[in-house]
């Protein structure tokens, strides 16, 4: 018999740096739907790094296999939020509100939506069959976007915002690059801390808006 709970889901603090990723990104949706694209852009930076160190916090406690596989789905379902519906509503408001630009972003997040699903299959499945971390990825992760769409935003702001094609090509590229089966390897600690290097470059430039504002 299913035991009573007080609240469905989890609440220990395995699940907390998922659940506040997910709240940066919403945030973030809102700052663009302000107009605020910098605050935006820096909130998607910000769930990015929830996202690379969630699990290794949830590695650190013992979980039943209903943990591990709730913590499979809500990450996705946080990825999509952040890494899905963020970059795409994004892409539409700075380029214009365009047609086109609607139609780039529909298939940006359908390719994300896919993607993060297909992955909660063969995560699934994976453990199964071998315990430990898995050593590589197939497709572009949809997290790549918390570093592609703000060092785009700092060359866009460089060259004007008269070339809108910048973004939509960009959304694109990645939407095709989480659906191909190609192999990325998973970054581990030499690989995250160059990550992490990368963004916090990205991060101070933006938090100085160095002539980035809109």
């Amino acid at each position: 018999m299913e035991e009573r709970k007080k609240l469905n889901g989890y609440y220990n603090y395995t699940v907390v740096l998922t659940y506040l990723g997910m709240l940066v990104g919403f945030t973030g949706i809102i700052y663009t739907m302000e107009g605020w694209y910098r605050q935006a852009v820096l909130c998607l930076m910000i769930a990015g790094v929830c996202d690379m160190f969630d699990g290794t916090i949830a590695a650190t406690k013992q979980r039943d296999e209903q943990e591990k596989k709730f913590g499979i789905q809500i990450d996705s379902l946080s990825d999509l939020v952040c890494f899905g519906a963020l970059p795409a509503l994004f892409t539409y408001n700075i380029s214009g509100k365009s047609y086109l630009g609607f139609l780039v972003c529909c298939l940006y997040v359908l390719c994300a939506l896919i993607r993060l699903a297909y992955f909660n299959v063969m995560e699934e499945e994976r453990q199964k069959i071998e315990s430990g971390r898995r050593s590589y990825y197939l497709g572009l992760p949809v997290t790549a976007s918390a570093l592609l769409l703000p060092a785009f935003y700092m060359i866009g702001n460089r060259i004007s915002y008269g070339s809108r094609g910048l973004w939509q090509t960009v959304l694109v590229m990645m939407a095709v690059a989480f659906i191909l089966p190609f192999k990325v390897k998973k970054p581990y600690l030499a690989g995250k801390i160059g990550i992490v290097f990368t963004g916090l470059i990205e991060f101070v430039i933006l938090l100085m808006g160095l002539g980035l504002e809109v």
